[in-house]
């Protein structure tokens, strides 16, 4: 087990180095220059966009995820970001079709920055790992599906947030985002 574990750790150690450090300052300037943040992505790269959402809102971020009852119209000003690993996922390509429609910036979040969905993008962040697709251009792993793409994508976006937060020089992060998590516990 313990050789699965290291094994697992340098994949993704190996991902994140690649990633390109312009794409992740684009994205945090994004963020920063959004009026409200809107953020999608289908089955685990959903699941990964959602706990994204949760940081930006604890970063305090205005912050919603597509498909949710309380979600409003998306806007001028506004920044939806889309999380596709193969960056072809047909609902999100429609997703940012229509937030482009609205005046709304789009950033992508994938493995493939040739993809329909990226040409219509304001910025891409490529994380260089595999998905289920497996590609050749994608790295080895011994993980199945698209587990690296998905352990890399919460890695980075964190860093991202962190790195954002950090930048607005604002010292009491730990501080503001503790007092912004759930109290419902």
């Amino acid at each position: 087990m313990r050789s699965i574990i290291q094994q697992v750790a340098e994949e993704i150690t190996t991902v994140l180095s690649n990633v390109d450090e312009h794409e992740a300052i684009q994205l945090s300037a994004q963020l920063k220059a959004a009026k409200r943040i809107f953020v999608y992505g289908e089955g685990r790269s959903g699941l990964m966009g959602k706990a994204f959402a949760m940081r930006l809102m604890h970063g305090g971020f205005q912050v919603f995820v597509i498909g949710e009852t309380i979600t409003p119209s998306i806007e001028e000003g506004d920044l939806l970001v889309a999380i596709s690993g193969s960056g072809s996922t047909e609902a999100i390509l429609q997703f940012a079709s229509k937030a482009k429609e609205s005046g709304a910036k789009v950033s992508l979040v994938t493995t493939n920055k040739e993809s329909q969905i990226a040409a219509i993008c304001d910025g891409v962040l490529n994380i260089p790992a595999a998905t289920k697709q497996r590609r050749p251009e994608e790295p080895a792993t011994i993980q199945p599906l698209g587990n690296q793409f998905d352990q890399s994508v919460h890695l980075i976006l964190d860093a991202i947030i962190i790195g954002t937060l950090a930048e607005n020089g604002n010292k009491d992060v730990y501080e503001e985002m503790t007092r912004r998590h759930t109290n419902f516990e």
